[in-house]
């Protein structure tokens, strides 16, 4: 893509000025991203929505700006500036949320100046910060009507259908793997009874359906530069109707293991409880009186539960001859099968101690 052309799709959004320059982002796994400065001097996030993964681009832009005009709303009744606080989605001259040009989707967002989304724990109090506006993001949308929502990745948080997925993968075996992994097998089937917690309280109404991000890595929140506080929650392409206990125990996982996602040395693996308080303080500090004393309860567990969860993936595309995730050296997925299993054995062992962890923070 280069400046012409880029320059031509800037044209089909309500925008002002024309293309003066542009940036690529690198660190996005699904979408390709540029940031486009006008020579107005205003800056835009203009990205091409991957149509492989999400197929469904009408459904997913339908939940973006529903939510994002939502929050929109909140923010400014709370004194907030909706400019910094959510996203923004230019909307297209002729009249939609996104454009389709050449058989690609096109979409547009105004640019979050002067804050930072980062990829690591780089200083001190960043996970409470984290933790906190994701909290936020909850309870501003605790009244939203999450049922409303498309679903976009059908089942992207069941673990009990991950959980028979996986049975299937074994039973089929289809390239053979399965002899030689008996041993993480056994560990994967010996969890299996933990995999239908949340799913089941979905179903009851114990666990209350929510708005849900599904994809709260670190970097999806914008710190701001100058006063070091989480103003924003980004990349809203997987929000649908869940529970929080998903958004919180994936957050937790990779944010408080203190070894890499894939690392071999197991030794290295654990849940570091330091981190963990700090971004459950923060997460606490932001949802407030919203989160119900049932998922309260759950937080813990959901780490695990979501951890067992990776495992089961990673394992099931070991099983299926690697047909799913992204590969660095043909064992990746064993690799990654393996952290996990020893990252929820940790968990599983101080479950205990994040509940007391936990109660320090009641009001």
């Amino acid at each position: 893509m280069n400046l012409t052309e880029l320059s031509k799709l800037c044209t089909y959004f309500s925008i002002n000025g024309s293309l003066a320059s542009y940036t690529v982002f690198t660190s996005g796994n699904i979408n390709q991203t540029y940031a486009v400065t006008m020579d107005d001097g205003e800056r835009y996030l203009l990205q091409q929505i991957n149509t492989n993964v999400f197929r469904n681009p009408h459904a997913l832009m339908i939940n973006i700006v529903s939510i994002t005009q939502f929050l929109a709303k909140k923010i400014a009744q709370q004194g907030g500036d909706p400019a910094r606080e959510t996203l923004t989605v230019i909307p297209a001259k002729s009249g939609g949320n996104y454009i389709t040009t050449n058989d690609c989707c096109w979409r547009m967002y105004r640019f979050i100046e002067r804050a930072t989304a980062y990829d690591s724990v780089e200083h001190e109090g960043l996970l409470r910060e984290v933790g906190r506006a994701f909290g936020i993001f909850q309870n501003q949308l605790a009244d939203f009507p999450a049922a409303t929502l498309e679903e976009t990745i059908p089942f992207f948080h069941h673990t009990q259908k991950r959980y028979e997925v996986f049975c299937r993968a074994v039973e089929s075996d289809a390239v053979g793997r399965a002899a030689s992994v008996a041993e993480e097998i056994a560990v994967l089937h010996a969890y299996s009874d933990r995999a239908a917690i949340i799913t089941d309280g979905l179903a009851d109404g114990s666990i209350p359906c929510r708005v849900t991000h599904n994809d709260t890595k670190l970097n999806n929140i914008m710190v701001d530069d100058e006063t070091g506080k989480g103003i924003c929650v980004i990349d809203l392409d997987t929000v649908m109707s869940g529970s929080l206990l998903y958004d919180f125990g994936d957050s937790v996982r990779f944010a408080a293991n203190v070894a890499a996602e894939d690392e071999r040395e197991l030794d290295r693996i654990s849940l570091s409880l330091t981190r963990y308080e700090e971004f459950l303080q923060g997460f606490l500090e932001g949802i407030g009186p919203s989160i119900t004393e049932r998922e309260r309860e759950l937080l813990p567990m959901s780490v695990f539960i979501l951890t067992y969860e990776l495992a089961l993936r990673f394992m099931t595309d070991y099983l299926n001859g690697d047909t799913y995730f992204k590969l660095n050296y043909p064992e990746h997925n064993l690799v990654r099968t393996r952290a996990q299993l020893r990252l929820a054995q940790d968990i599983d062992r101080k479950l205990s101690a994040m509940q007391a962890i936990g109660e320090k923070y009641r009001t």
